[in-house]
């Protein structure tokens, strides 16, 4: 829960520039017992609100006609705004919620606060711009961390250089780049990023999903070629549908490194088209090399997550949430 908070109020003070206090709700003793098991509930002060924060702490997501429900409860203790949170919430679900105009924040993700006349979802992070995401180099650094739970090979620059294929001025800046953003962190030169242990990979995935960016650097789709031959990592829509119901594209999708793909136009003849075609194979280059966290010939959750995060198709989002729920952190 203080993770969630923490969270929040990040969330809130890099979208809003605005900061917010926090304390516990003292009188949430007086609710009902099921609604005290499912909600930790703090006074939040914001933009001149007065304001009860109702984080849901349960695993099982709530129907938002449950959750109206549970608010309306809490509403007669409290006088006052009152905002549901919490740390993942289905595309459709949050459709609903904003249907419902209920007031709630998923920290990192979206902030509905109609009663602020404020809207803020994904494409908010869309618009940023480049310098506000990670490197690539620091992205492939987090997303090893994650995959490693802290525990992999490398725990210095110098190290994770080597593993990661970067040089070690690069890694050195990588790791300083996280430690600027993880605040209770700090940097030593021959032990590493000592703060980062101290978070779980959920909990690291969490903190940093809002500064990392699509590892797509361009999409091209290719004919007479092969290429499934040459790359082994498929990517896309392709691979979405093979861990969820979502149907299958028409096109193949393979996602190769720049290093590689300038490999292969040099070595091999083919026709490259920046358009989609029905008998082509998409290609998307990457800005790190897929092959780090790839496996099984596919690539890994976490990037393909964020490949396809920009799309705005409904369908998709729900996929992608599917995708999170599958991961053993």
């Amino acid at each position: 829960m203080r993770m969630l908070l923490s969270n929040l109020k990040q969330y809130i003070h890099d979208t809003l520039a605005v900061s917010i206090t926090s304390e516990k709700w003292s009188e949430s003793k007086l609710l009902p017992f099921f609604l005290q098991d499912s909600y930790v509930f703090y006074r939040l002060q914001f933009l001149g609100q007065n304001c009860l924060m109702m984080a849901d702490t349960r695993d099982q997501e709530e129907s938002p006609a449950v959750i109206r429900k549970h608010m309306d409860q809490v509403r007669a203790k409290w006088d006052g705004e009152v905002i549901y949170v919490r740390d993942r919430v289905t595309a459709y679900n949050r459709k609903r919620l904003i249907e419902h105009n209920l007031p709630f924040i998923v920290p990192g993700n979206q902030l509905y606060l109609p009663m602020l006349a404020i809207d803020l979802r994904e494409h908010f992070r869309r618009q940023r711009k480049i310098s506000d995401y990670f490197y690539p180099s620091t992205q492939a650094l987090v997303l090893h961390w994650i995959y490693n739970n802290q525990n992999g090979p490398g725990s210095t620059p110098t190290e994770l250089a080597r593993v990661l294929g970067y040089s070690k001025m690069t890694m050195t800046r990588a790791f300083r780049e996280v430690e600027s953003i993880l605040n209770d962190a700090a940097l030593n030169e021959e032990h590493g990023l000592l703060g980062v242990p101290s978070l779980n990979s959920r909990e690291l995935w969490e903190r940093t999903r809002p500064l990392m960016r699509s590892p797509v650097k361009k999409r091209v789709y290719v004919l007479q070629f092969d290429i499934g031959r040459y790359v082994g990592h498929r990517a896309g829509l392709s691979v979405l549908a093979d861990y969820t119901m979502l149907a299958k594209p028409k096109n193949k999708v393979f996602a190769v490194s720049q290093e590689e793909w300038k490999l292969l136009r040099q070595k091999h003849l083919f026709i490259v088209l920046n358009f989609p075609d029905p008998q082509a194979v998409e290609v998307e280059v990457w800005s790190y090399n897929p092959r780090l966290f790839g496996y099984d010939g596919i690539v890994d959750r976490l990037s393909l997550y964020l490949s396809l995060q920009d799309l705005e198709d409904e369908r998709v989002e729900i996929a992608l949430e599917k995708l999170l729920e599958g991961i053993s952190w």
